[in-house]
């Protein structure tokens, strides 16, 4: 489904509506798309806690990102 910015800020409730059946919403902003509106999956949030991205996934220092943080943090106090 498509939807404009003006659509999302009168009908945000219409539009939460049409996610949580599972559609995927694309906002466009004076015509071109600027973002999507996908459903919230709390099994893909558990997948991906504790990944490292970006520059850091191929650091082999790191193994846990909780313990690193907590290591970094510790010095501080």
């Amino acid at each position: 489904m498509k939807a404009t910015a003006k659509d999302l800020r009168f009908n945000s409730k219409g539009l939460l509506d049409t996610v949580s059946r599972g559609e995927e919403v694309v906002i466009t902003f004076r015509g071109k798309p600027c973002a999507k509106l996908i459903p919230y999956n709390e099994k893909n949030k558990e997948t991906v806690k504790n990944q490292l991205f970006g520059i850091w996934k191929d650091n082999d220092m790191v193994q846990d990102v909780d313990e690193y943080m907590r290591g970094l943090r510790k010095g501080r106090s």
